[in-house]
């Protein structure tokens, strides 16, 4: 069998040729590459085998910065919080080892939920938007919401009809982050929404969820309804890890920080 490549223009081959096929192709990372690696392999006397992979991999590294990229756009983050800038010595009873761990975001692949818990102002949306960053970078479709974002989310499917529509495409991500939780009362009705979305993610989408309400209170969010709460910690907390973080308020302390004559 002649596995010899059939020409489609002139039987000499020409830079101009090759980087047409590369475009059609779609590569444009070798197209723009190909000349300073073949010139690198060449004084290296590497093999064929080595520029091809060379290559090739500069092309998936490209793409996979840019799938990354267009992960986290999706994930409409109010802003980019980097885990690095997480200031761990103003709640030093957080466990930063299992925050390192989570990073990992192995957490999303069992579809367990992680539920962050204490007062105003310790960074629990910071670390939040952190872990849901990595995720993104470890190769998770991600998604942020505040509590009342994904209640008018619901009312605005409803009243268009389209709640199927936005369920499904919940139902395909692999973490959704809820920020803020407990810190407004719902009504019935938002109650109901906030209920069936937490029923839609059980065991389907992982949970990242930061409030300022332990366990105990949290039916005073949920109208007033002990039964739905017991019902939606029921399914919250099957696969679960807890991440207290008590301390003072940090913007509170920067901004005392800041107002301190020089």
């Amino acid at each position: 069998m002649n596995l010899k490549p059939k020409r489609r223009t002139t039987p000499t081959a020409d830079y101009a040729s090759l980087d047409g096929r590369l475009r059609e192709l779609r590569l444009p990372v070798i197209l723009s590459e190909y000349s300073k690696v073949s010139q690198r392999c060449a004084n290296e006397n590497a093999a064929y085998e080595t520029f091809l992979s060379d290559l090739t991999e500069l092309e998936l590294d490209r793409r996979d910065q840019k799938a990354k990229a267009r992960r986290i756009q999706a994930a409409k983050f109010p802003s980019l919080k980097e885990l690095a800038d997480f200031q761990f010595t103003h709640v030093p009873k957080l466990n930063k080892a299992k925050v390192l761990e989570l990073s990992g975001s192995e957490f999303t692949r069992s579809k367990t939920n992680l539920v962050m818990i204490g007062p105003p102002g310790v960074g629990k949306t910071h670390l939040a938007i952190s872990l849901a960053l990595c995720a993104c970078r470890n190769g998770c479709h991600a998604k942020f919401f505040t509590a009342a974002e994904i209640v008018n989310t619901y009312r605005e499917a409803r009243d268009d009809r389209t709640v199927t529509k936005l369920e499904t495409s919940l139902k395909r991500l692999d973490l959704i982050v809820i920020d803020e939780l407990g810190y407004l009362p719902m009504d019935r009705l938002a109650a109901e929404h906030l209920f069936g979305f937490f029923s839609l993610c059980y065991e389907q989408v992982s949970l990242i969820i930061t409030t300022n309400l332990p366990f105990a209170q949290w039916s005073q969010t949920f109208a007033g309804d002990d039964r739905l709460t017991g019902a939606l910690l029921d399914r919250l907390t099957h696969r679960i890890e807890v991440l207290a973080i008590d301390g003072d308020s940090y913007r509170l302390h920067q901004s005392l920080k800041s107002k301190k004559p020089n």
